[in-house]
């Protein structure tokens, strides 16, 4: 019951990483899990999956910042207070070279992956430092870490993260509110297919064999796996942790 008393909020929480967090959290005692993405169908689809009453979802956009307050007063409203905080939203945008990639695509990937993050971080510090500190913990990637051609908007968006998480680390840190990344190397699951599918049209397993051949565990990380790391830096097990770079992929990067 490492969550025990604590109340969370997860965007992106209709996806793969979102929803297995969320159900480990509640496997963890998290008293209230609310969770946040753009499509409400898909919440409603989560919530059915993991049928708890203590299991709470909001549509929100999470670029824009009257919906991010949005999120952020309803938890309130439901738990008075939000100990930890995943902002796990994101996109990839497509696989093109950089003269071919979309503007419009560009700004679209820089809005979720980062504006979203520091909008994130700007509602929740007052509530967070009110209420004694917190955990928050940003979805980067190993593409934060290292250049990978023709996802320029991607990796630019995940380098960018651990700038935004460096600075909450330093501002939060005189309140007790933690702030750390966590970079997995590709996961199984559908941000994956749609890159494969962009790296190797028509031949997407051809693409998924490649990236595995460049991990030296040899495979992709599952959901499970980053939501179990989630849920350590969520913890009080994590409570000396802040301004970490947690890499979680099968030695990609090594």
């Amino acid at each position: 019951m490492r969550l025990k008393n604590k109340s969370v909020v997860i965007t992106g929480g209709a996806g793969g990483i979102g929803l297995a967090t969320a159900k480990k959290m509640l496997e963890e005692g998290a008293t209230g899990i609310l969770l946040v993405d753009l499509s409400e169908d898909a919440l409603k689809e989560a919530t059915a999956e993991i049928d708890s009453d203590k299991i709470h979802y909001v549509s929100a956009d999470v670029k824009k910042s009257e919906d991010v307050k949005k999120y952020t007063d309803k938890a309130i409203d439901l738990f008075k207070k939000i100990d930890v905080l995943f902002l796990n939203a994101g996109v990839e945008g497509v696989v093109k070279p950089i003269e071919e990639y979309p503007e419009e695509t560009f700004d679209q990937v820089m809005d979720v992956n980062v504006k979203g993050v520091w909008l994130g971080m700007k509602h929740a510090f007052p509530h967070m430092k009110k209420n004694g500190g917190g955990s928050i913990m940003i979805t980067s990637s190993v593409a934060g870490l290292q250049g990978t051609p023709n996802v320029s908007a991607y990796v630019t968006s995940k380098h960018a993260t651990i700038g935004a998480m460096k600075v909450g680390a330093l501002e939060g840190a005189a309140d007790k509110v933690r702030v750390n990344t966590i970079h997995p190397s590709p996961v199984d699951n559908r941000m994956m297919r749609s890159l494969e599918e962009g790296f190797a049209p028509g031949g997407g397993e051809e693409a998924k064999k490649g990236f595995e051949q460049m991990i030296p565990l040899g495979r992709y990380a599952n959901n499970d796996e980053v939501a179990d790391l989630a849920v350590f830096l969520a913890s009080d097990e994590s409570t000396f942790i802040t301004g970490a770079q947690y890499v979680i992929d099968g030695g990609l990067t090594i």
